[in-house]
């Protein structure tokens, strides 16, 4: 399970009412305008359009600011690889249902791509709408598209299938569920808020109608926005703060390891990504059976703040040489942070975007919880491949996690305005 993860930035929020600080990139929806009087006007969008709103009735209720957050659909990069970590998440894949080829999974990107645009908006779908989040607004509500390796073979577009996109080897702490593992297609649906995201979720499921039927579906949450008192990196159910070395959109070197150039290999995948899904159970009876320190000593960073065992704060660079006056490394040689250091794996580095699961207690009284290890990279094998092979050989948390289910899927760039997700591909 490598470091790197999203860190959850996110302004706390304010009382109802009171003014809330956006910044460029951020904007305001649809239903927060509507719910304010007087309010007219131009509003900058994420993608650096203006979209014009009416006024709304006298005495009308605003939003709050978790519900008024809105992500733009139509942008370079689909929606969901960069945007902090929301509260809620669900991920479904889906196989093409018999007889369906690519003029069906054509047709049915389209529908996807035109609910989620209206879903992101804080609009009702437009066929059949349930009616599950009419209160709410947009609440960061994201959906993105991939392809996995089996959708080229039943589309007839085999020569489409990217290099990067050959299944990924085996591993020796893999206890994978085949069951719930790929698929010919794939979903990741996020929000701020639990029945925004289970709204856009039945939406996707209804509108794959008989051209694909659901292969597998996971449900994920984080820590809600405005839930600590100021922003910081979250916590795994192990308690550990956990994604403090994830690369960042201003590092100069962002979108060659994350996306795809422009002029890349397939000419479709132009702007887009690689998701690596791993379900990663956290064995936490055993975990929670060691003291805080000798977990500290797996992870080779202090549980209270996430900072290295070296010293420091959280961000301080880990001095993998420093020494106890017994002569001991500070970082043990197997700590897990040690090892996945992109310095410590010939530089590969990936976007960690994670949600943690619950999915009940057994009869043992063994829950069921971990991880949907969710890491985006422009080439998974130089980026999720090297750190896991080297996790696989002697990372000190292997005893505590198993890999049971896992997915690799191609996801393209963002769909330009009045186009849908992965048209250049099945149109071009």
């Amino acid at each position: 399970m490598p470091e790197q993860s999203v860190p959850q930035v996110r302004t706390p929020e304010k009382p109802q009412g009171a003014p809330v600080a956006r910044s460029a990139g951020e904007t305001i929806s649809r239903r927060r305008l509507l719910g304010t009087a007087g309010a007219t006007g131009l509003v900058l969008g994420a993608a650096g359009g203006a979209v014009g709103y009416a006024s709304a009735p006298a005495g009308a209720t605003p939003l709050t600011s978790v519900g008024d957050s809105r992500v733009q659909f139509h942008v370079k990069h689909q929606p969901g690889i960069t945007q902090p970590l929301q509260a809620r998440g669900h991920l479904v894949a889906f196989d093409l249902g018999p007889g369906a080829g690519r003029t069906e999974a054509a047709a049915l990107l389209r529908r996807w791509s035109d609910t989620a645009r209206r879903l992101m908006a804080g609009e009702p779908s437009a066929h059949g709408d349930t009616g599950v989040a009419r209160d709410a607004g947009p609440s960061s509500l994201t959906l993105t598209f991939g392809f996995g390796h089996s959708f080229f073979g039943r589309t007839g577009l085999e020569k489409q299938r990217p290099v990067a996109l050959d299944p990924l080897p085996d591993f020796s702490s893999d206890h994978l569920d085949k069951t719930r593992s790929n698929g010919d297609l794939w979903v990741q649906i996020g929000s701020d808020d639990a029945l925004v995201a289970f709204h856009a979720l039945r939406a996707v499921q209804k509108d794959a109608g008989s051209a694909a039927r659901v292969r597998w579906q996971m449900n994920g949450f984080n820590r809600s926005p405005g839930a600590t008192a100021h922003p910081m990196t979250a916590r795994n159910l192990m308690g550990q703060v956990d994604g403090t070395r994830n690369p960042k959109p201003a590092d100069s070197d962002f979108d060659q390891r994350i996306f795809v150039p422009e002029q890349g290999e397939p000419a479709w995948m132009a702007n887009g990504s690689y998701a690596v899904v791993r379900r990663i159970r956290m064995l936490l009876d055993d975990w929670e059976k060691l003291s805080a320190k000798e977990q500290e000593h797996v992870i080779g960073r202090r549980k209270s703040d996430g900072a290295p065992l070296s010293g420091g704060g959280e961000t301080s660079e880990m001095d993998l040489e420093k020494t106890d006056a017994q002569g001991n490394l500070v970082v043990p040689f197997n700590a897990h942070a040690r090892i996945t250091r992109p310095d410590q794996n010939g530089g590969a580095a990936m976007l960690r975007r994670p949600f943690s699961y619950h999915d009940g207690i057994g009869t043992d009284g063994v829950p069921d919880a971990g991880l949907l290890f969710i890491c985006w990279q422009a080439d998974p094998l130089r980026g999720f491949v090297p750190v896991q092979r080297k996790l696989d050989r002697g990372d000190a948390l292997t005893p505590f996690v198993r890999h049971e289910a896992s997915g690799l899927f191609a996801v393209p760039g963002g769909a330009a305005d009045g186009e849908y997700v992965g048209q250049a591909l099945l149109e071009g």
